[in-house]
């Protein structure tokens, strides 16, 4: 188990920046038109024409392949698998689950990928500690993971996702959090790419936490600005 040391993280914009907007939609959001939202809004922001974005949603039950993607990880998908420009391999998306896109412009907070991965990562790991659930990094794996040592030696659940992608230094795409999603969906996939019997999926709601996605947007937002900088509600 190789834990990630600790980076540097945080990217708050530039002091004249605007508020990041935030976005949260209740119905679940199809996926093709999503991405087409999201990639007009990060051209706009590019431009100049718009204000930064971090938009909360679901969407039905899919699957996405990005740009590390192998055909054989998807070869008994039951749902729809959509490819995808973001970085990473294959995924799960559906109902329980929050999937946050996020359109920042890293030319105001840092031109550096990297960095940025991290702060999502210390982000995530921020939220779940909101509900005591201990999150970490791992050196080979992206995403946080949670340890299972009830379920055997070695044994760690991945719990949340990250996957992006930088157009013009403008992010697009971002993570998904396993909140209350049928963990039963996964297996259509191999996850990320990851074969090795020990790891799993898991969420809240499988770690003995009621907790709703209403919660979770809370803790999200709580969590995202000292890292971010400050968010105001996106105008209807």
């Amino acid at each position: 188990m190789n834990v990630r040391a600790d980076l540097t993280v945080g990217m708050r914009a530039t002091p004249d920046a605007p508020p990041v907007e935030w976005l949260i939609s209740e119905a679940a959001q199809d996926y093709a038109e999503a991405v087409r939202f999201m990639e007009a809004r990060a051209e706009a922001i590019a431009a100049g024409e718009a204000s930064e974005l971090v938009w909360l949603l679901e969407h039905p039950p899919l699957y996405t392949a990005g740009t590390s993607a192998h055909d054989e990880d998807l070869s008994l998908a039951p749902f729809p698998v959509h490819r995808s420009g973001r970085g990473g391999q294959a995924t799960y998306h559906g109902p329980g689950q929050r999937v946050a896109y996020l359109m920042l412009d890293l030319k105001r907070r840092g031109p550096d990928v990297r960095r940025y991965v991290a702060t999502l990562e210390a982000w995530l790991i921020a939220t779940l500690g909101a509900f005591n659930v201990r999150g970490e990094r791992r050196e080979d794996r992206v995403g946080v993971w949670v340890r299972r040592p009830e379920k055997g030696e070695g044994r760690e659940d991945k719990i949340a996702a990250i996957g992006v992608r930088v157009r013009r230094w403008v992010t697009m795409h971002g993570i998904s959090l396993n909140v209350d999603p049928d963990l039963a969906h996964f297996d259509g996939i191999v996850p990320c790419g990851v074969t090795d019997p020990r790891h799993g999926v898991t969420s809240l709601t499988d770690l003995g936490l009621p907790v709703t996605l209403a919660d979770a947007d809370l803790a999200l937002r709580a969590s995202f600005e000292p890292l971010f900088g400050p968010a105001v509600d996106a105008k209807p």
